[in-house]
């Protein structure tokens, strides 16, 4: 049964938390989400969106470190999906987000200033996609989300891999253990990676916090569902899949224009 939804904040969240530190946390992400493929349940899903949309260009929003985008994309253009992602966040990882285009820039770009997505400039377009992050807005604000991509008539696909469950929140209470074993494997190697998670325990601790708090405020597929009430003109579907080599599910939402 789900536990009872908290709006708890995260310090990801908040203006004034240092870059530096917020970096290295989404760092730590995506090289999670990376080395254990957590992409490959999703390939499907967002093929789907595309098609459906008609869309080739991903505008990725809260891609804090870019997260899944390098998998999805390899794996979509090896099954024939032409794509090109552009990365925003209302935060942005510069470093991470200019090490990703140069892997590809034919194909990843970025927006290098912030990019609120309760309010995307109107010149940003594309399928929108919001990857473990969608948790982070308030009730409000969510729908805020989904009436500004409704609004600019963009299809938007939401993918959160966390849960109110006690399994979940056991799996995040061990966030400090898994940075601490993952850290000297994460590149590029910076000293502040050293300092900030062995000699002054920062990222473990903000990662075991906001690990934590995700899971509390996370929606469940009924109460997404519920956020696009009276969005007329879209087709809206909303579902669960299984992550690969673990007992998590990600639970997924997905907006696409009737006349798309």
């Amino acid at each position: 049964m789900a536990l009872p939804r908290f709006q708890l904040f995260e310090f990801e969240d908040l203006p004034w938390f240092p870059s530096v530190i917020r970096n290295l946390a989404t760092d730590y992400l995506r090289f999670m989400e990376n080395r254990f493929k957590l992409h490959e349940s999703l390939v499907p899903l967002l093929k789907q969106a595309i098609e459906d949309s008609q869309q080739t260009c991903v505008v990725d929003l809260c891609s804090g470190g870019g997260g899944p985008v390098m998998g999805l994309l390899r794996e979509l253009t090896a099954e024939g999906v032409p794509l090109v992602v552009t990365l925003t966040d209302r935060f942005p990882n510069l470093n991470a987000m200019s090490r990703l285009a140069a892997l590809d820039p034919a194909r990843i770009g970025f927006h290098p200033e912030p990019v609120d997505a309760t309010a995307v400039p109107a010149d940003v377009r594309g399928l929108r996609t919001i990857f473990n992050a969608f948790h982070h807005f308030a009730p409000v604000a969510a729908r805020a989300v989904l009436q500004n991509a409704v609004d600019a008539r963009q299809p938007i696909c939401i993918c959160d891999a966390s849960s109110r469950s006690i399994f979940v929140l056991l799996v995040f209470f061990l966030n400090p253990i898994y940075v601490w074993l993952a850290t000297p494997f994460i590149r590029p190697f910076r000293a502040s990676r050293l300092l900030f998670t062995y000699l002054l325990p920062l990222v473990p601790l903000i990662c075991w916090w906001d690990g934590l708090v995700s899971a509390l405020r996370s929606y469940s597929m009924e109460e997404m569902l519920a956020l696009t009430r009276n969005f007329e003109g879209y087709t809206w579907r909303a579902g669960r899949v299984r992550l690969p080599w673990t007992l998590l599910y990600i639970t997924w939402l997905r907006g696409i224009p009737v006349d798309a």
